[in-house]
């Protein structure tokens, strides 16, 4: 069955090592979906998060190969786990006039997003959800501000959830 995918990833934080692990997906013809990396609390540790979407033989192929690298110290299937997860998403909207600039703020209590920047004619949203939900607001500001609109993600991070409830 093809579904999204979350593997979290312990990794030496060398050079070269996001390289080696990004080419070993596009060796293969795998695509991903998200991908982020940042050092952890051990400053010789970094860690990923790759969101991709696959079948089930395939995504034990992925974990497999990553398992096989020598710079992964640890792989986390966090597909079927209980996590928090977030993904850091800016809106830049430009030429607004001043109801535009009422409606990005309207807007922005509506979504939970925060005002991160703004001009008399420029705004800038920032908007921390799961990927899934910051899909929905990229769509919404994107037609409401139709070409005046330019969106970056930085793709999620996930963490396993410490209480069942989550």
């Amino acid at each position: 069955m093809i579904k999204k995918r979350w593997i979290c990833l312990f990794v030496e934080n060398d050079i070269g090592v996001l390289a080696r692990i990004s080419s070993l997906f596009s060796g293969k013809s795998y695509n991903l979906d998200s991908l982020t990396v940042g050092r952890t609390e051990d400053r010789t540790i970094s860690r990923m998060t790759i969101g991709l979407t696959s079948d089930d033989m395939t995504f034990e192929q992925v974990k497999k190969q990553l398992n096989r690298c020598i710079e992964v110290i640890k792989v986390v299937d966090f597909t079927d786990v209980s996590i928090h997860k977030k993904e850091l998403m800016f809106i830049k909207i430009s030429s607004c006039s001043r109801q535009d600039m009422n409606d990005i703020f309207q807007l922005s209590q509506v979504f939970n997003i925060r005002v991160a920047d703004c001009s008399p004619s420029s705004a800038v949203v920032e908007s921390v959800h799961t990927d899934e939900k910051n899909d929905k607001i990229a769509i919404v500001f994107s037609k409401y501000f139709s070409n005046r609109v330019e969106i970056v993600r930085g793709g999620s991070v996930a963490i396993e959830a410490v209480s069942a409830d989550s």
